[in-house]
């Protein structure tokens, strides 16, 4: 497949993420927190939702409540894996790098033993297309941790091209509950 495709790809997948939006997903893949199986005190990589993005805040809150801890990702620069920080109390993430909302430096830096990891789209073998900045699979390579993708169902499409880099999910939660791949 070539860049070009890859960029359709993308396009196209952005654009049916659109319609698949919709106010009680949050609420629903929340409900699903247990299912995933986190045992308490592990560090969560989460990340705060762009506006048409799977939203976990309602799924991070309820791992909070069952003991977990979250840290955010902050990007660090181009062609790096993205660190990951705590939020201290009563600090709010600001738009960082490409607008996301994302932890300031100087917050505690955090090891994350797993991430939940947004997409455009997935596959029935695991595989994830992103944004491709290539940060998540950077960070997954570096981390060695599984990877969650947060996902509306809709976004599954039948098959993603991939590469030797590109780093395949452990799992997807949709509104339907946890998914394993392997």
């Amino acid at each position: 497949m070539t860049l070009k495709d890859k960029s359709e790809l993308r396009r196209t997948a952005r654009e049916k993420r659109l319609t698949l939006a919709h106010a009680g997903f949050a609420a629903e893949i929340a409900r699903h927190a247990e299912a995933l199986e986190i045992p308490k005190g592990m560090i969560v990589g989460g990340y705060h939702a762009l506006p048409d993005e799977a939203d976990p805040a309602l799924l991070l809150e309820r791992l909070v409540a069952l003991g977990c801890h979250v840290a955010f990702p902050r990007v660090a620069g181009k062609g790096l894996p993205l660190e990951f920080h705590r939020v201290p109390d009563g600090e709010v993430l600001a738009p960082g790098a490409f607008g996301i909302h994302e932890p300031l430096d100087i917050w505690p830096r955090a090891i994350p033993a797993l991430l939940l990891v947004p997409l455009l789209a997935f596959d029935a073998s695991g595989h994830r297309l992103g944004y491709g900045g290539g940060f998540y699979d950077r960070t997954l390579a570096l981390l060695q941790v599984p990877a969650i993708g947060v996902a509306y169902a809709g976004q599954e499409i039948s098959s993603i091209p991939h590469q030797a880099h590109d780093r395949t999910l452990d799992m997807v939660l949709t509104e339907h509950g946890v998914r394993n791949f392997r």
